[in-house]
C-alpha cells in the first residue's frame, strides 16, 4: 500500500524535532561532554585574565619606570640648571663679595616688572587711529614723568641721609610693589577706581628701586671686576629673569589678567626675602656722612658730565625712533609689506630690543673698558647710523637703525652708571642717580613729542632727528676737549 504523504503540520512537527535540542540527561555523554568543553572555556578565560594581569602589571611597572626616570632626568636638568646660573653668577669673586645676591635679586625684580608689564598692556592701552593717537601718546608721555617727579627731589636725598638702610629700602620697593600687585589684580577684575593709582605706585617703586640698587653695587664690586663689567652682569640677570617670566605671565593672563598680578605679587615677595638676605656690606658706610653745607658744595665730575650728555642723546633719538616709527610704517610701510604692519613692526622694534641684548653681553664681554670713552664713542656710532638711514631709506637700514639704537643706548647706560659709581662721593650717590634718571627719561619724552609733531616722511623726520644728533654729539665733544 501507498503511504499516505504527510501534511504542512505533521511536516513541521518534524522538523522541530529535528532542530530542538532538549537538556541532556545527567550522566549522558551528552552532558559529560558540556561539561568538559565548560571546564576547558573556564580554564581558556582564567588563562587569558591571567596573561592580561600580568600585562597589566609589566605595563604598569614599565610606566612607573618611564615615569621614574623622566623625574630623575627633568629633576638633574633642572639641577644642572640651577648649578650653571649659580656658577654664573658667583663668577669672577661675585660670589665672595657678595654681587651675586644683587644679580639674583635684580633677576627677580625684572621677572615681576615684565609680568606687571604683560598684565597692564591690554588694560591700560589700546589701539586708536592715528588721528586721534597723537594726542593720547602725548599723555602717555606726560604720564611717564610723574614717577621721576617723586624720585628725583624726596627719594634720592631720603636714601642719601639714611645710607645705613639700603637692605630695608630695596627690600620696601619689592614689598610695596608685591601689595599694589595685589590691589591691581583686584581692580583690574572689578574696574575699580584704583588702578591707575596702583599702576603709578608700581611705576614709583620700580624706579626708586633701581636708584637705589644702583647706589648699592659699588659696595659689593669685588677686587679686578670693573663697574661697567659688573653693572652689565647685573643688567644680563634682568634680560635673563624677564624671558623666563615673561612666557609664564602670558600663560596666566590667559587665564585673566589678575592671574598674572597674583603671579607677580608672588615674584616680588621672593624678591623682598632676597632683599633682606643681602649682605651687611649693602649697608656699610666707609666714611662718615657730611653736613648740609658739605652736600650742597659737591660739584658735578667731569667725566659724569660727558657720561650724562652722551647718555641724554641716546635717550632722545630712542624717544624719537619709538613714536616716529610706531606712526610711520602703519601710515606708510615699506611696499609689500602694506598688510604686515604689525609684523613689521615686530620687526624694527625687535631690533632694538635684540641691539639692547646685545649691548648688555657685549658690556659683560669688555674687560678693560675706559667709561668716559665709550660713553661718547656709542652717541657717535648712533648719530653716523642715523645720518646713513636718513640719506638711504629701506627696510634693512631701518632694522640696523633699531638695533644700534638699541646697543648703544645699553652700553652707554652701563658706562653712565659705571661713571656715576666711581665719580660720585658716596654720601651724594643716590641723589645723582635720581637725578640722572629723571634727566634721562625727560629726553626719551623731549625725543618722542619731536617724533609725534614732525610729519610722516621719513627723509624729513630722519633727516631733522640726525641733524638733532649730530649737534648734540658736537657738544659732548666740546665738554670733552674743553673741561670748563
Amino acid at each position: 500500500m501507498r503511504r499516505p504523504r504527510s501534511g504542512p503540520d505533521e511536516r513541521l512537527g518534524t522538523e522541530r524535532e529535528q532542530y530542538d535540542d532538549p537538556a541532556p540527561a545527567p550522566g549522558s555523554s551528552r552532558a559529560v561532554r558540556a561539561g568538559r568543553a565548560a571546564r576547558a572555556t573556564a580554564r581558556g578565560t582564567g588563562r587569558a585574565a591571567v596573561v592580561t594581569g600580568r600585562g597589566l602589571l609589566r605595563a604598569g611597572a614599565a610606566t612607573w619606570r618611564g615615569s621614574r626616570r623622566a623625574g630623575v632626568a627633568t629633576g638633574h636638568g633642572a639641577s644642572y640648571t640651577l648649578r650653571q646660573a649659580r656658577r654664573a653668577t658667583h663668577a669672577e669673586g661675585a660670589g665672595a663679595s657678595g654681587l651675586s645676591r644683587v644679580i639674583e635679586l635684580h633677576a627677580f625684580n625684572a621677572a615681576g616688572d615684565a609680568a606687571v608689564a604683560i598684565s597692564l598692556a591690554g588694560t591700560l592701552f589700546f589701539q586708536v587711529p592715528t588721528d586721534q593717537a597723537r594726542t593720547q601718546v602725548l599723555q602717555f608721555l606726560g604720564l611717564t614723568l610723574l614717577p621721576f617727579a617723586v624720585v628725583a627731589p624726596l627719594i634720592g636725598p631720603l636714601l642719601d641721609r639714611v645710607p645705613h638702610g639700603r637692605r630695608w629700602a630695596i627690600g620696601a620697593t619689592m614689598a610695596l610693589r608685591a601689595f599694589l600687585c595685589w590691589v591691581l589684580s583686584g581692580a583690574v577684575s572689578s574696574g575699580s577706581w584704583a588702578l591707575f593709582p596702583a599702576a603709578l605706585g608700581v611705576l614709583i617703586a620700580s624706579k626708586a628701586y633701581g636708584v637705589t640698587r644702583a647706589a648699592a653695587v659699588p659696595r659689593l664690586l669685588p677686587s679686578g671686576l670693573g663697574l661697567v663689567k659688573a653693572n652689565s652682569k647685573v643688567s644680563l640677570a634682568g634680560v635673563a629673569g624677564a624671558a623666563i617670566s615673561a612666557p609664564l605671565a602670558i600663560g596666566a593672563s590667559r587665564i585673566g589678567p589678575a592671574w598674572s598680578l597674583r603671579y607677580a605679587f608672588l615674584v616680588f615677595v621672593g624678591a623682598t626675602i632676597l632683599a633682606i638676605l643681602l649682605p651687611a656690606k649693602v649697608d656699610h658706610v666707609a666714611a662718615e656722612v657730611p653736613g648740609r653745607d658739605e652736600r650742597r658744595r659737591t660739584p658735578v665730575p667731569h667725566a659724569v658730565v660727558i657720561g650724562l650728555r652722551s647718555n641724554a642723546g641716546l635717550r632722545m633719538m630712542s624717544g624719537f625712533l619709538t613714536m616716529f616709527m610706531a606712526f610711520l610704517l602703519r601710515d606708510a610701510p615699506f611696499p609689500g609689506w602694506e598688510h604686515k604692519v604689525a609684523l613689521l613692526l615686530g620687526l624694527v622694534i625687535g631690533s632694538a630690543g635684540l641691539g639692547s641684548t646685545l649691548g648688555v653681553a657685549l658690556g659683560n664681554v669688555l674687560r678693560s673698558v675706559r667709561p668716559e670713552v665709550l660713553v661718547v664713542v656709542t652717541v657717535l656710532v648712533d648719530t653716523a647710523v642715523a645720518v646713513l638711514v636718513a640719506l638711504v631709506w629701506a627696510l634693512p637700514t631701518a632694522v640696523l637703525l633699531g638695533l644700534t639704537a638699541g646697543l648703544t643706548q645699553s652700553l652707554g647706560k652701563l658706562s653712565l652708571d659705571a661713571l656715576l659709581q666711581r665719580e660720585v662721593p658716596e654720601h651724594s650717590r643716590a641723589s645723582a642717580f635720581a637725578r640722572s634718571e629723571t634727566l634721562l627719561q625727560l629726553s626719551w619724552v623731549v625725543g618722542g613729542f619731536v617724533g609725534i609733531v614732525l610729519p610722516l616722511v621719513p627723509q624729513v623726520g630722519l633727516g631733522v632727528a640726525a641733524a638733532l644728533l649730530a649737534g648734540w654729539s658736537a657738544w659732548t665733544l666740546a665738554a670733552v676737549r674743553h673741561p670748563r
